[in-house]
């Protein structure tokens, strides 16, 4: 079936605003409609299209279209907004927030002229007249109520507007970083000549299309010493922090902005700062905000406050060379070099890989202290592999990182699952996320982060956790293996043993497998049958 034939038979603009709008839609989304069910939700689209005025962000979300997929009805939402960077990933990635999966899925951008009653598509984007660019999204999903539907056009409202202020505050958020960096290499700043000169290479890479600027507000300090605190200057919020109502960090309370490891920042030698923010991302990706605390001085070269970026780093950040990005090479230099390794030998060349490897948000987070401890533990995992857990606590007492290494042939997700119920519990949260990764070797790697909604973070000792983690993995050979040991059996029951049935495995434990496999070696054509009664106890 032909395109022509796809959209129908309409003329005139009708007919030629489907042929757009169904351009950018996938066959196989609309091998579900027929001719009519299409015309209907293009109809809908430009309805929108026609209402646009220059500057307005446009949402319907229509539960009774009357449009059916495969004689299902469908609801029906379509977003029309002039074009901007950022606006499908952020539109889909709050469609999808709650589990919902799209039937159908288009998004054009066409060129429109626009008056005061509204606009008139001139082109599709495949051409490139005089005129201005209009985002069109429409997207089919489930039926909803008409509650869900209104909660959804609320969040996407936010959504919309979270995406506005990043795209047209991203210039002026650049000449604020500017002006950060002019002052971090002219004025006087007290503090070691190195790490000044790390952190101006650092923020110039940020600048330089490696982080995703999504909003950027300035403080200054009041008071001095321990009694520091900060507040908001006059100068507006950017991006998203446009928002006075958004916070990006937890204080001591809600309304706090400063916390206590910002203070210890702000009285401490380093020059910035790198975190994860308390909120998601409602731009680009769904996932926590990458949050940069930066220093300001004043012209005499006394601390004058805090500039606070928070935004998204790059795939860049991810991919490159871990010695090729300022700020994270310095910890690296710094971890290879009391290692005592050459880079051109062996173990340095491992150690090199380790901290490559190594889970890149951690390393923009961890201190180079602890990170030189825990890339000497995996170091080491490579010549005796076994179960590790490398645990950091959030420097904001937020969360808690820990990465669990443990034999990839004992991995899968009952596995995962039992580790993370374990760690919430222990450290009296919740599990936020898990990443797992299958390095090469014989071991599986899962990054847990626990969150935490107050309270100082539980103090349990790794060895403590690993032995849980051994007790989780551990399989019924496992045991029984150390029960024959422990029983002082002959090794040749437990060959016995384990040759018995899955259903015997999943009722009985591994000691009375050994007494049960002491009947069976008993077993001869003298003596062929053995009978054992028994009542557990409670039964």
């Amino acid at each position: 079936m032909t395109e022509e034939t796809r959209i129908g038979t309409d003329d005139g603009a009708g007919r030629a605003f489907a042929k757009l709008l169904l351009s950018r839609a996938s066959a196989e989304d609309m091998a579900g409609y027929d001719d009519m069910m299409l015309r209907k939700a293009a109809a809908l689209a430009q309805d929108m299209v026609l209402r646009h005025r220059k500057g307005e962000s446009l949402i319907s979300i229509v539960t009774d279209s009357g449009v059916t997929r495969a004689d299902r009805p469908v609801c029906v939402v379509t977003v029309v907004n002039d074009n901007m960077p950022f606006l499908f990933d952020s539109v889909m990635g709050e469609i999808a927030e709650g589990g919902t999966e799209p039937f159908f899925v288009t998004h054009p951008v066409m060129v429109v002229s626009h008056a005061e009653d509204g606009a008139n598509v001139i082109a599709g984007d495949s051409v490139q007249p005089q005129g201005d660019r209009l985002s069109v999204i429409q997207v089919h999903v489930p039926p909803m109520t008409r509650e869900e539907a209104d909660a959804l056009r609320t969040r996407l409202e936010r959504v919309l507007t979270h995406v506005r202020n990043a795209v047209q505050d991203w210039k002026p958020m650049l000449a604020r970083l500017e002006h950060t960096i002019s002052d971090y290499r002219y004025l006087p700043v007290p503090l070691d000549k190195g790490a000044v000169t790390e952190a101006i290479a650092f923020l110039e890479w940020l600048r330089d299309n490696n982080f995703t600027f999504l909003g950027m507000r300035s403080y200054r300090t009041v008071g001095e010493g321990e009694a520091t605190e900060l507040e908001r200057t006059d100068q507006r919020g950017l991006g998203i922090l446009s928002d006075p109502d958004l916070r990006v960090l937890r204080g001591r309370t809600q309304t706090s902005i400063t916390t206590p490891e910002i203070l210890e920042f702000l009285n401490g030698p380093e020059p910035l700062i790198v975190a994860k923010a308390n909120a998601r991302s409602l731009v680009h990706r769904r996932t926590y905000l990458d949050y940069v605390g930066v220093k300001t001085f004043d012209a005499e070269g006394k601390l004058s406050g805090e500039l606070r970026i928070v935004g998204l780093f790059t795939s860049t950040a991810y991919t490159r060379s871990v010695l090729n990005i300022p700020y994270l090479r310095s910890k690296a230099e710094t971890v290879i070099a009391k290692s005592g390794f050459d880079k051109s030998d062996h173990s340095g060349k491992a150690l090199i890989n380790v901290l490559e490897s190594y889970p890149r948000d951690e390393l923009f987070q961890i201190g180079a202290k602890l990170l030189g401890k825990h890339a000497m533990a995996v170091l080491a995992l490579g010549e005796r592999p076994r179960v590790r857990v490398l645990v950091r606590v959030d420097q904001f007492d937020r969360y808690v990182s820990v990465i669990v290494f443990v034999p990839r042939d004992r991995y899968d997700s009952r596995v995962r699952q039992e580790i993370g119920d374990h760690l919430k519990t222990i450290f009296q949260g919740r599990v936020s996320a898990y990443y797992p990764s299958f390095p090469e070797g014989s071991l599986a790697r899962v990054h847990f982060i626990i969150g935490r909604s107050g309270g100082k973070t539980p103090a349990i000792p790794a060895q403590e956790i690993e032995n849980a983690i051994r007790d989780i993995i551990r399989t019924w050979d496992d045991a029984l293996r150390e029960a024959v040991t422990d029983a002082g059996e002959d090794p040749a029951l437990a060959d016995k043993a384990q040759l018995f049935p899955e259903a015997y495995r999943t009722s009985f434990a591994p000691r009375e497998a050994i007494a049960d496999a002491r009947r069976v070696a008993g077993l001869s054509k003298q003596s062929p049958i053995a009978i054992d009664f028994y009542r557990r106890s409670g039964q």
